[in-house]
């Protein structure tokens, strides 16, 4: 008879994460092509927008009063996570997309405990869509915020040949010298697209995808999705197959696909 203890119950934390979500929304979407939305650009040359920075230090300030003992990590703020719990924070994932009008970006909110993610809450205002899961009680999406809850399963789907593939830019296998793993496991499956960043994975979680790759990742683009994809009955690894958010890149699948698509991004390195 096993006496490992059971997993600690995260419907609190889900619903504060939820709190957290409302919070960015409420600051993100007003900001979304507004006339005198402030871009600059970070060292490694990406995007950062006031609406960035000023979600983030909501976040961070909400945290700070709810759960004034837990670490932060956030993409604006910094910041690490290890034992113990802490809150992995993108404030705009998709900030390229949000800077010139496109609707695909989110906020995401994760709770790892120990290193690995129990809650997760990927917010889509402008899309009208969010995403969220606890550990041990599924992943659901809804419409809008608010809105009628649906429970979300990835796919059956087992044979690469069959499987719907996403990356977000193809241009970045070739930044980081992997172009010919792209090119070797797209050739192999059905079809390819590139919804990219958050959607992507969130897309796999709900049944749409079969298959996301990302060739260059951060903790906080993965660490609210992994949550998501376990839940909703996939798998996050990085492209080595290591579990976990924190590897660099990522592969998300449904679980049955996931062994065979490693085997080919490997076979070419």
């Amino acid at each position: 008879m096993s006496t490992s203890a059971p997993e600690p119950d995260t419907r609190a934390d889900l619903a504060l994460a939820l709190q957290l979500a409302d919070i960015a929304d409420a600051i993100t979407l007003p900001r979304f092509r507004a006339k005198d939305l402030r871009v600059t650009r970070k060292p490694d040359r990406t995007p950062v927008t006031d609406a960035d920075t000023a979600a983030e230090d909501a976040l961070r300030a909400a945290i700070g009063g709810q759960r004034p003992g837990d670490a932060i990590l956030g993409e604006e703020g910094g910041g690490a996570v290890g034992t113990g719990r802490g809150w992995v924070l993108d404030p705009i994932d998709g900030t390229k997309n949000f800077s010139r009008g496109m609707p695909v970006w989110a906020s995401l909110i994760a709770l790892c405990v120990d290193g690995r993610p129990r809650v997760g809450v990927v917010s889509a205002p402008a899309l009208g869509r969010r995403w969220w899961a606890g550990a041990g009680h599924g992943a659901w999406t809804s419409d809008r915020p608010g809105g009628e809850a649906r429970r979300i399963s990835v796919t059956g789907v087992a044979a690469l040949e069959d499987a719907y593939l996403s990356t977000t830019n193809q241009e970045t296998f070739r930044e980081y010298g992997g172009i010919d793993r792209w090119l070797a496991l797209s050739q192999v499956c059905w079809e390819t697209r590139a919804f990219g960043d958050f959607w992507q994975h969130c897309l796999v979680a709900e049944g749409v995808l079969d298959l996301a790759v990302e060739p260059a990742a951060n903790p906080w683009d993965l660490a609210a999705v992994q949550v998501l994809l376990e839940e909703a009955g996939g798998r996050l690894t990085d492209l080595r197959g290591v579990p976990g958010f924190a590897g660099g890149d990522g592969l998300a699948s449904n679980g049955h696909l996931h062994d065979a698509a490693l085997r080919v991004l490997q076979s070419t390195t």
